[in-house]
């Protein structure tokens, strides 16, 4: 048998198989039959980590484990962040304080030991005057020394600064505390709590919970561990709902559309699920590894994005499903 007879056997055998197989579920075969395409179950997983970093106290689910949303996966060790709060506390309480003698004014014995300081001033500016009038009028003639006379009026004029002093310092416990001087306490304060709540945020992220129901994949920390923030502790794959990524040829893109209904079988899984095409993508891509063939890998398909209404346990992720397409 000649290599044209071989050539011509082999091209006849696939023709025939592409037709057996509707172009292996990629190209799209006559309008009056179902459209039957292949795909897998998509797979959808998030890592689960703590925002904080710290040391994992304790792991609550094992591999294999069922959660629900909200449920208490880990925990971190949150005493340094109660020590932390502590401390945040306390100086809230220091703010506080110091904006109410801000906001309270000064109390009567301070400015009852203020005038009395005045009064005194005053008592010592009259005697330090005193001693000036009485010595001036001896200048001249000499009878007191220059340096004498210098020391007289030295006296008198710290006298007077003294008074001065006193004096201010009387009119500001009367007045009490500057606006401003209220206004930037009370930005302490609001800094001092904001630095408490973000503390406490913190604490609560040391409680690692569910986002999602799902099934625990990966344990991929133990207690004891130290983490750092973000790093992935447990994995989850996201049950429900259930997603099945399947691919159409070009030739056969115009015989599906958003909303149809279709068919989803497993093999070894004598169940029939139902689901309905949500997406079609609108870009063309090549044939992914998963579904191509020797003949069919530089074929462009389009994606699409089946939900499955009724999915069970049976249904695992990255599973491979045929699909039919029967229409609205």
């Amino acid at each position: 048998m000649n290599r044209k007879i071989i050539a011509a056997i082999g091209a006849g055998v696939l023709a025939a198989a592409a037709i057996a197989t509707n172009g292996f579920g990629l190209l799209g075969g006559k309008d009056d039959g179902p459209l039957k395409l292949y795909g897998n179950v998509d797979i959808r997983e998030v890592d689960m980590g703590f925002r904080v970093g710290g040391r994992i106290a304790s792991i609550a689910v094992e591999e294999g484990d069922k959660v629900r949303p909200g449920q208490l996966l880990a925990k971190l060790d949150p005493a340094p962040l109660d020590s932390h709060i502590a401390q945040a506390d306390a100086s809230i309480a220091q703010a506080q304080a110091q904006l109410a003698e801000l906001r309270n004014g000064s109390r009567a014995q301070d400015i009852g030991q203020a005038r009395a300081r005045v009064q005194a001033a005053q008592v010592a500016l009259r005697k330090a005057q005193q001693d000036v009038d009485r010595r001036q009028p001896l200048v001249d003639p000499g009878a007191i020394s220059r340096d004498l006379w210098q020391a007289t009026v030295a006296q008198r004029d710290q006298a007077q600064a003294a008074l001065n002093e006193a004096q201010q310092a009387l009119s500001k416990l009367d007045i009490g505390a500057r606006p401003e001087q209220i206004e930037a306490a009370e930005a302490a304060l609001r800094g001092a709590q904001a630095a408490r709540g973000t503390l406490a945020v913190d604490r609560g992220d040391t409680a690692l919970r569910s986002a999602t129901a799902g099934t625990v994949v990966t344990r991929a920390q133990e207690p004891g561990a130290i983490v750092q923030p973000g790093a992935t502790v447990l994995t989850l794959s996201i049950d429900r709902p259930l997603r099945v990524r399947a691919y159409v040829a070009e030739s056969a893109l115009s015989r599906v559309e958003p909303g149809m209904k279709v068919e989803v079988t497993a093999d070894g899984n004598p169940k029939t699920y139902h689901g309905t095409i949500g997406y079609v993508s609108p870009r063309a891509e090549f044939t992914p590894k998963t579904v191509q063939t020797e003949d069919l890998r530089t074929d462009l398909v389009y994606r699409l994005r089946i939900t499955v209404s009724d999915p069970d346990d049976r249904l695992r992720q990255g599973q491979p499903v045929s699909v039919t397409v029967v229409g609205k």
